[in-house]
């Protein structure tokens, strides 16, 4: 029979088909059960810890996290896609080592990772209801029972849910409807016209001719600035005219001026 450890000293995990990191084999095997035990990778780790930042003006508690976790480093690679991990007493949060992280699940009902499990949802739901103007408030009962009917459906389908997308279906839901990357407040007029603005598709100089001159495109306005520049440009060659006719009538009386008057004949 395998003898027992007090505590978890080492376990050896393996690199899954779905690119997650599974349990295959622990120091303590009396009271951890390694059938579906998923463990959390350096690169999920920081992924969490970047996603909890924003909850910490909601209540988030660093502590609770830490709790819930038990630290591991590698120890030894194993090869075929199998690594030995001996655990360590460092914080996730602070470490300069990249550490795999074990969910304590000892006790799934009341134990550290159930608690922070609802700690997070409960510090997500007061960051929701604070973002956006809901017509009734969110509760964290409502955001339990969506996320447990997901877990059902996965259950159902014999699928092994693996611990870090647990933690992130909890830190990244949103209502139906509703976009966290979208701004919950409503855009003044100004602002929504110069994202129009901004949003208008440039345009070749080109064609930007051939726009200026289809006549099918100018406004009311347009149409009577051209008729007062026809009436200014008719205007203008009027008084050309009249200045040339006056010129040819000044000409002709010089012409007359300039010729020989006839004598009288006599009779």
């Amino acid at each position: 029979m395998a003898k027992s450890s007090a505590t978890l000293d080492w376990c050896i995990v393996r690199l899954g088909e779905d690119h997650n990191w599974w349990v295959e084999e622990v120091s303590d095997p009396v009271r951890w059960d390694v059938d579906g035990l998923s463990i959390i990778d350096p690169r999920q780790v920081s992924h969490i810890i970047e996603l909890v930042e924003p909850l910490r003006d909601y209540g988030f508690d660093q502590d609770v996290m830490e709790r819930a976790f038990i630290p591991f480093r590698i120890d030894k690679d194993l090869g075929e896609g199998r690594v030995r991990l001996a655990r360590v007493k460092e914080s996730i949060f602070e470490s300069d080592d990249k550490l795999f992280a074990l969910p304590d699940t000892l006790d799934e009902e009341n134990g550290p990772y159930a608690d922070l499990l609802d700690h997070l949802t409960r510090s997500r739901v007061k960051m929701l209801n604070d973002l956006f103007d809901f017509e009734s408030k969110l509760t964290v009962d409502e955001v339990e029972d969506e996320l447990r009917e997901e877990e059902n459906t996965n259950f159902i389908e014999g699928k092994a849910v693996h611990l870090f997308n647990e933690i992130t279906s909890i830190l990244d839901y949103v209502p139906e409807g509703w976009d966290t990357d979208e701004e919950p407040t409503t855009k003044s007029e100004d602002e929504l016209d110069e994202e129009d603005e901004d949003n208008l598709p440039e345009i070749e100089e080109e064609e930007e001719e051939k726009l200026k001159n289809d006549q099918s495109l100018k406004w009311d306005e347009d149409e009577d600035e051209d008729k007062d520049k026809d009436e200014d440009d008719k205007k203008k060659d009027g008084d050309k005219d009249k200045d040339e006719d006056e010129e040819k009538e000044e000409e002709a009386e010089e012409e007359d001026d300039e010729k020989p008057r006839k004598g009288r004949r006599g009779r």
